[in-house]
């Protein structure tokens, strides 16, 4: 069979063409219209246990609906401030160790069938089950098990009280339908089928899912909680950062999560498009491979080092980085955690910039260049090694030949390995690099860091830890932090272990960008919220007087 590979503005043409003269389904007021979100990132997959990416988690927050949807104030901390979804309301137990979720008998699967307790169950047995090695794992550690007490009553028992363990349940336990995936081969669910055409509870039904161009979604009108006021969402997909943008300023597309430098400056010329900066709580950070990517059982014979590392972080000018990228868009973080929430501060002691002193640290440690090429050795092995970055951000492109430039200057000898997405995941799964330049969108709460950086999202190939940092203290300060029933000790453990984390240099913090999006000024947005500037699609709107020719469609499937 052969098949034809359609570009972008082929394909939204073709969803335009369909639909021209139908008015179908909401055309008119405030329901209707197409919004097309124009990216460079694909989604990994569609089920929300196995999910890594922000494509994925953006596009499946559609499809899935949480129990309890977290405040536009962004607190994690006990219940005050969710907002109901699947569940309409929750009782604490008298010991705080358990909450039994009620969920709203109105809420279905897009096949029509009942959301019941057995689908939480479902949810948080897949993501706990080791056969499926769930990277949100770690997300849901405070969880002993989920209980049925009856078809709409689900009950969360945790084996101790911590101050965000009901955004542990209701948030991060999504629920999935346990009729279509109680049988599944759980040790190859990422070969299911379902993980790429999925069936949801959310506001959006999905459509299709054409690999490399675009996902598909349209409005459910039978949405328990009313039908979202777009008929359909478009995810436009570019082979490269430069061409996503371009989609938005030709035309083609109506929505970028993120514009920077010349093209934000074109974007605020246009008369026909909007910007809007709404914060974000992503860290960009070079991570060190602990591990020799050869041989898992041994150190990195460069980078197992706690005081190498120490010394290139003392190499890099992370702030001048910071800005050569971003310009004023982008602050050098404080530690592995994003400033917003509210935690990390400047009384975190850092790794200072002093390029001489990295000198005479990595002499002192044997590294010299005795053979006058510019680069360092030590008994023999070179001080060498690679830098991972993805093919799909320009911005971590940058950044790596920066720090190539810089750590050159002591030494050291980066060469930079630009993959596409598969290809990285594939070396991240196999720990197989040297080092990357990574960014991480953590849940907004601090305990997030478990699933990124302590040994439990180490010890396995799907853990999100990929370079291997094992810290017992770590560990230990994490972990208190997170039992704690007091937010002023629990801040003060977290920063304790932010500073041994520092301190250990098993990454670099490189950047925090103050993200501003793209969009046609046709696009009513709503909660462009920080951790999740999708948050509030359901809500987007496109007023009558305003809609294009691809806003006519209407709810039917668009021509394939």
């Amino acid at each position: 069979m052969t098949t034809r590979r359609l570009s972008a503005a082929a394909l939204l043409l073709a969803l335009a063409a369909c639909g021209r003269g139908d008015r179908a389904s909401g055309s008119e007021g405030d329901v209707g219209g197409t919004v097309v979100i124009s990216t460079a990132a694909e989604p990994d997959f569609l089920l929300p246990p196995i999910i890594l990416s922000a494509m994925g988690k953006m596009v499946s927050d559609q499809l899935f609906e949480r129990l309890a949807e977290i405040g536009p104030k962004m607190n994690a901390m006990g219940d005050e401030g969710f907002e109901p979804r699947l569940a309409r309301h929750w009782t604490w137990a008298p010991d705080s160790l358990s909450i039994a979720f009620e969920l709203d008998p109105r809420a279905h699967w897009h096949d029509g069938k009942p959301v019941r307790a057995a689908d939480v169950k479902m949810g948080f047995d897949l993501m706990r089950d080791p056969k499926v090695a769930s990277p949100q794992a770690p997300n849901v550690a405070e969880i002993d098990s989920v209980t049925v007490r009856d078809s709409l009553t689900a009950v969360a028992w945790y084996h101790r009280r911590s101050l965000d363990q009901f955004f542990t349940a209701a948030y991060n336990v999504i629920p999935v339908p346990a009729h279509l995936l109680g049988s599944v081969d759980r040790a190859n669910l990422k070969a299911d089928p379902f993980v790429r055409n999925p069936v949801g509870s959310g506001p959006f039904r999905f459509v299709r899912w054409v690999p490399s161009q675009l996902v598909e979604l349209v409005a459910d009108t039978t949405y328990f909680r009313g039908r979202p006021k777009l008929d359909r969402v478009v995810v436009s997909i570019a082979p490269d950062p430069n061409t996503a943008v371009t989609r938005l300023l030709a035309g083609e597309a109506d929505f970028i999560e993120v514009l920077r430098g010349e093209q934000l400056a074109q974007a605020q010329k246009d008369p026909k498009l909007q910007v809007k900066q709404y914060g974000g709580v992503d860290y960009a950070f070079l991570q060190f491979n602990l591990r020799d990517p050869k041989h898992h059982g041994r150190p990195h014979p460069v980078l197992g080092d706690r005081n190498v590392r120490v010394a290139l972080a003392m190499a890099l000018d992370r702030a001048a980085i910071a800005r050569n990228v971003y310009d004023t868009l982008a602050t050098v973080p404080f530690g592995p955690a994003p400033r917003s929430l509210g935690i990390a501060d400047s009384t975190i002691r850092q790794i200072p910039y002093d390029s001489a002193r990295a000198k005479r640290m990595l002499d002192s440690l044997g590294w010299r260049d005795s053979n006058g090429d510019g680069i360092r050795e030590k008994n023999g092995v070179p001080l060498r090694f690679s830098v991972m970055v993805p093919g799909s951000s320009r911005p971590r492109q940058r950044v790596a030949v920066l720090i190539q430039e810089q750590l050159k200057g002591v030494g050291a000898d980066v060469t930079i390995d630009q993959l596409d997405f598969n290809a990285m995941i594939a070396k991240l799964g196999t720990r197989s690099f040297d080092a990357l330049i990574n960014s991480w969108h953590p849940d907004p709460t601090p305990s997030s860091i478990r699933q990124t950086w302590t040994s439990e999202g180490s010890r396995t190939n799907d853990g999100s830890n990929f370079g291997s940092y094992e810290s017992p203290v770590f560990d230990a300060q994490v972990d208190s932090a997170v039992a704690s029933h007091d937010a002023k000790q629990a801040r003060t453990l977290y920063l304790r272990a932010y500073q041994t984390f520092v301190d250990d240099a098993p990454a670099i913090m490189l950047y925090e960008p103050n993200l501003v999006a793209g969009a046609s000024k046709r696009i009513r947005l709503v909660n462009l919220r920080p951790d999740a500037w999708w948050a509030g699609i359901a809500q987007w709107s496109i007023p009558a007087g305003e809609r294009i020719d691809r806003d006519r469609i209407g709810l039917r499937p668009a021509a394939r």
